[in-house]
């Protein structure tokens, strides 16, 4: 067998294994063991958050939904600094969410203190669209998440910020401003659903 089949026949072994994300993302390490956040088929309870705002929060058909046209956030109580999160959401074509990681202030969650992940197809401004990290890393041409499950693969490491959504890397940007803090998930327009959230340190 040759190299190049071997190499192939590998790949594919290890693509098989990965029971959600997928072929390893650029920058995934080999951290701890995963924490997860939300499950929505096993585990519904949301003690593991604090809730701001009014994003309408409620367990339905096995995944954590937001709606309502109110930003609503859920905070995680712990904080974390280098870590790797997944994600799969589901969106309806009016959804405005997103995943903040290393928010400032635990009781006002933007943009301009956490660094966006965001879920949002129809954003004015699309280079700052989904799978874009608002403010910090651009998209073009914008991806769009609306009507299926996806999947989000998050790596913060140091000033290094690693965005993968359904195995396309959408951003990879360095930038220094926040070194550690919680997660948010946001609904703030439409309908978002996360069927699965888990982080681990790296």
């Amino acid at each position: 067998m040759d190299l190049n089949r071997r190499t192939l026949l590998a790949t594919g072994a290890a693509c098989a294994a990965s029971a959600l994300g997928g072929c390893a993302s650029p920058g995934a390490g080999t951290g701890g063991n995963w924490t997860t956040l939300v499950d929505g088929a096993t585990v519904q309870d949301l003690g593991a958050y604090t809730e701001l705002g009014a994003g309408n929060w409620r367990f339905v058909d096995g995944s954590l939904q937001g709606q309502g046209g109110k930003d609503g956030y859920l905070v995680t109580k712990a904080s974390y600094t280098d870590f790797e999160l997944r994600a799969e959401f589901w969106a309806d074509e009016d959804a405005n969410s997103g995943l903040f990681l290393r928010c400032q202030d635990r009781s006002k969650v933007t943009a301009d203190n956490a660094y966006e992940v965001n879920i949002f197809d129809k954003r004015p401004d699309p280079s700052y669209g989904t799978g874009a990290i608002v403010n910090v890393s651009k998209i073009s041409p914008m991806p769009k998440a609306a009507g299926r499950w996806n999947t989000y693969e998050i790596t913060a490491k140091g000033d290094r910020l690693l965005v993968v959504l359904n195995g396309v890397q959408t951003a990879d940007a360095r930038d220094g401003r926040f070194k550690s803090g919680p997660i948010a998930l946001q609904s703030a327009a439409g309908t978002i659903r996360f069927r699965k959230v888990q982080v681990r340190a790296v």
